[in-house]
Order: structure tokens, then C-alpha cells, then sequence
């Protein structure tokens, strides 16, 4: 449902669109001065030719987590939860990219010349019906990617601005789009390192100048709405903890933003641009939280407008403490944390359909067909957002549950193939069909009545069921990687 008709325009419509056109440009002009000469190469568009360094890999592993719920979900967990739902939003979200330091590597080490995780499960498997049921938990992931910050990012410009949402939107698609279509992943990562750089400094200014408006540290609510501050309270972990937890860990492993860096970035650099990207992520939810803190303080007189989703009370508690300027401020760096994940979601559809979908081989066949899958993905994002606004009581927290429980279908399968050989891929087809076919429709409904038990026991058996299928269905034999690492580009095994 759109947010749009709130009380809380700050903006003139032209000044939102002046902001959104400086915004662009200032992400075009960076674009080019970095990656002024255009790679002429599908490994140099789709994996920025292998030679990215931690010093940007990192800041852009961060920053391509930095998905709407971790701008706006961390803030609205700590507002309503307390301690106990920044805890449990955070931690597993510095734990799923954390995962990468054992992944990124061994990936590498097994499809040297590789560029996304469903190319790797064919390689591995060698089964084609394999390949397409797994591309389609990646796919839907990356869409949802491009969708959700499309319509968060939407919302967040209309209801300060006035810029009716569906404008707002269409015009965040073609800013993320158009610099992306530049040079590929290169200029993705480089616009990450520099839109991290944005949220850090506005993280400076807006956290130190709201508390300060609202008396210090001690005017926050540590325990939120639910005056609760213990982080292991028993009931949190098992109604909001267990599915949290699942549904990060299975996106990031299911994201393939993730593997791209892991085929992008040297070889010798992976294990610490992870490490430091988790790291760097975490700084981000557990700041932002405290305007959630503050907001939940009833002596501050912080409410959220009729109309507008509590996942918007950042938001709210800095329009309210601080002046106009400073919330354009925050507004820019909330848009920029968003752009990050846009453009980086852009790129791992546009691996995955060239690579997997139309198994290109020509150089420039293939970043023709990367960047007019690019316009596609931004097209089919537009259209799910446009869906979503008008879903009476469909909203970010929604979408973001569906994409992540869709994701935990393959979880299990996707570690296993890299560390088991003897995983065989009717274990896997098996596995993740049946996962998803009984699994999604009872965690829908789960949610759909509020039956916390059947939310938890779906996503638990989503994990559980595939699990079982591969080892039900091992192989007798093990798998022996080749002893030769020869190029693996778009030719799959017979």
C-alpha cells in the first residue's frame, strides 16, 4: 500500500525533482570519471575483469546489503521490539555475509573462470532441470531486489516531497539504470564505495544532532514500544529470531550480488573484503536504531502520521526533532544506501540472464544482452512495485519475507555442493521442489492469520525438507573436481 497523502511533505515538487536530478548526475559524473573506458569484455562488464581490490570490494559488499529492511526494518524493530529486535535483525545479517569468508573462496577454487552460483550448480551437477529450478529462486531474488528499493525508495520521496509515488519511483529506476548500463559491475562497485561514503557522513550529522535535540542518550527507549531489553528473551528468539535468521542467511546465500563479488574481486582479497564488509554493514542497522530508541520515548511526542507504515519512523522521529535541511540530508542518505543495492541488483539479474538464461558466448552479444536484460529487470521491478501499491495492507515487510522464505529452498543445497560430493542432483531437484511447493503456501498463510507457531515450523521445514532429499538421494560415488582448472565461461558440461 503507498504511503502517498501523508502529512509529512517538507519539499516543494520541485525541489524533490531538483534533488533527484542532482542525485543522478552526481552518480553518472562519478561513473565516468572512474570507469571512463567501457569494458569491452563480458568479464570485464558482468566480474570488473576479476581485479577489484578489498578497499572497494569491501565497502561494496556492505553496501550492496544494504537492502530497504536494513534502513528501515532495523529502525522499526527497534522502535517496537527494543533490544531484543535489533539483536536479532543485526547479528544475522553480519553472520550471512560473514558466511562468504568460507564460500567466496571455495567457489573460486572450484569454477575459477565462473560468474554466477546457477552456473556453478550445473557445472556440478550436470543436470538441466537442476539449473532451471534453481534459477528460479535466484531470478525472483534479484527482482525483488530492484523492486523493493524501487518502492521504498518511492515512498520515502513522496511522502517528502509530494512527487506522486509512482513518479518517484520510475525516476529512481532510471537514475539506478542509467549509470549502470555504463560499464557494468566496475562502475556499480565504485558508485557503492562512494554512496557507503554518503550514509557514513549522514550517519554523522543526523544520529549525533538528534540526540543531542532530544536531550542526550538517556532519552532513549531501549526496551521500544515493548519495554524489553533483554536480547535472549526466549519468546523473541522464537517468534521473530528463528525466521529472521533463516531468511538473511538463505538471501545472501541465494543473492547472486554476493557471488558475482566473489568472482569479481582478486582471489588473495576475498577472505578480508567480507570480513570487512560485514563489518561495516553492522555499523549501519545499530546507528540507525537509535532514532527507533528515540521514537518510542513517549516524553518526545514522536507518532507515526495516519497512513504512513511504521517502517518509515526513522524517518518520522528526524522530521520531528530536527529542521528541513537536515532531513533532506537524511533523505539523501537513506536514497543513497538504496541506490546501492538497486544498481548492484541490476547487475546480478543481468549475470544471471546472460549467463544462465541465454548462454552467450560472443563479447559483444553478451553485454548487449546484459544491459537490455538491465532495462528489463527495471521495467519488471516498476511493474511488482505498481502492484504493490495498490495491495491494501501489502507493504516492505511482506515482500521482504516472501523473497527471503523463497530463498531458504535452496540454502542447504548450495553449501552442500561446494563442501559434499556426494550430493546428486535428484536430491536436489527433489529437495527444493517439494520444499517450496508445501513450505511457501504454509508460511503465506502462517502470516496471513497471524499463527506464529505455522510461521516458525514453515520456514524451519523449508530447510528441513530439502535437506532430507539430498541425503536421502546421495550418490554412491563421490564427485571429483577436475584436476585441471581450465576456463569455464558459458559452455556447460554434456
Amino acid at each position: 500500500m503507498g504511503l502517498e497523502g501523508s502529512i509529512m511533505v517538507f519539499v516543494s515538487e520541485f525541489e524533490g525533482y531538483a534533488l533527484l536530478a542532482l542525485f543522478g548526475v552526481a552518480m553518472l559524473l562519478i561513473t565516468w570519471f572512474f570507469t571512463r573506458k567501457n569494458s569491452k569484455t563480458e568479464e570485464g562488464f558482468l566480474v570488473a575483469g576479476r581485479k577489484i581490490s578489498w578497499l572497494i570490494g569491501a565497502p561494496s559488499i556492505a553496501a550492496s546489503w544494504l537492502w530497504a529492511p536494513a534502513l528501515f526494518i532495523s529502525v522499526q524493530v527497534s522502535y517496537e521490539m527494543g533490544l531484543p529486535g535489533l539483536f536479532w535483525f543485526t547479528f544475522p545479517n553480519i553472520i550471512a555475509l560473514a558466511l562468504f569468508y568460507f564460500l567466496a573462496p571455495k567457489i573460486r577454487e572450484l569454477l575459477p573462470e565462473g560468474y554466477t552460483l546457477p552456473q556453478w550448480i550445473k557445472y556440478r551437477l550436470a543436470d538441466e532441470k537442476v539449473h532451471k529450478v534453481y534459477m528460479f529462486p535466484f531470478f525472483l531474488y534479484q527482482l525483488m531486489a530492484v523492486a523493493v528499493q524501487l518502492f521504498v525508495g518511492g515512498n520515502l520521496v513522496s511522502i517528502i516531497t509530494g512527487i506522486p509515488l509512482e513518479i518517484s519511483m520510475v525516476l529512481l529506476g532510471i537514475i539506478g539504470l542509467s549509470y549502470s548500463l555504463i560499464s557494468g559491475l566496475k562502475a556499480s562497485m565504485i558508485t557503492d564505495y562512494v554512496q557507503l561514503g554518503v550514509l557514513f557522513l549522514g550517519l554523522l550529522i543526523v544520529v549525533p544532532l538528534a540526540l543531542g535535540s532530544a536531550g542526550g542518550i538517556t532519552a532513549m527507549n531501549l526496551g521500544g514500544l515493548a519495554n524489553n531489553t533483554n536480547i535472549f528473551d526466549p519468546m523473541v528468539a522464537f517468534s521473530y529470531g528463528i525466521v529472521t535468521s533463516i531468511g538473511l542467511i538463505a538471501g545472501a546465500v541465494s543473492d547472486q550480488q554476493y557471488w558475482q563479488r566473489s568472482f569479481a574481486i582478486k582471489k588473495n582479497d576475498l577472505k578480508k573484503s567480507f570480513v570487512v564488509g560485514a563489518l561495516l554493514f553492522g555499523i549501519i542497522p545499530i546507528a540507525l536504531s537509535t532514532l527507533g530508541f528515540l521514537a518510542a520515548n513517549p516524553a518526545l511526542g514522536i507518532s507515526l502520521p495516519v497512513g504512513v507504515d511504521a517502517s518509515m519512523i526513522g524517518v518520522v522521529a528526524v522530521a520531528n526533532l530536527l529542521s528541513p535541511v537536515i532531513l533532506l540530508i537524511f533523505v539523501v542518505m537513506l536514497l543513497a544506501g538504496l541506490s546501492s543495492t538497486l544498481d548492484s541488483g541490476l547487475l546480478a539479474g543481468a549475470s544471471l540472464y546472460t549467463v544462465d538464461w541465454k548462454n552467450e558466448t560472443n563479447d559483444k552479444k553478451a553485454i548487449k544482452t546484459a544491459r537490455l536484460s538491465m532495462v528489463g529487470f527495471t521495467i519488471a521491478g516498476l511493474l511488482v512495485g505498481f502492484l504493490a501499491i495498490n495491495i491494501e495492507g501489502f507493504g516492505l515487510a511482506q515482500l521482504w519475507w516472501i523473497f527471503n522464505t523463497i530463498a531458504a529452498s535452496v540454502l542447504v543445497p548450495t553449501i552442500l555442493s561446494l563442501y559434499w560430493n556426494k550430493l546428486s542432483a535428484k536430491g536436489v531437484f527433489w529437495g527444493v521442489t517439494i520444499s517450496f511447493i508445501i513450505g511457501i503456501p504454509l508460511f503465506v498463510y502462517g502470516n496471513i492469520i497471524g499463527n506464529t507457531l505455522l510461521i516458525v515450523a514453515s520456514s524451519l521445514g523449508i530447510v528441513g525438507i530439502s535437506t532430507v532429499f539430498c541425503y536421502l538421494y546421495a550418490n554412491k560415488t563421490e564427485w571429483v573436481p577436475p584436476k585441471e582448472k581450465t576456463e569455464i565461461k558459458f559452455k556447460w558440461p554434456t
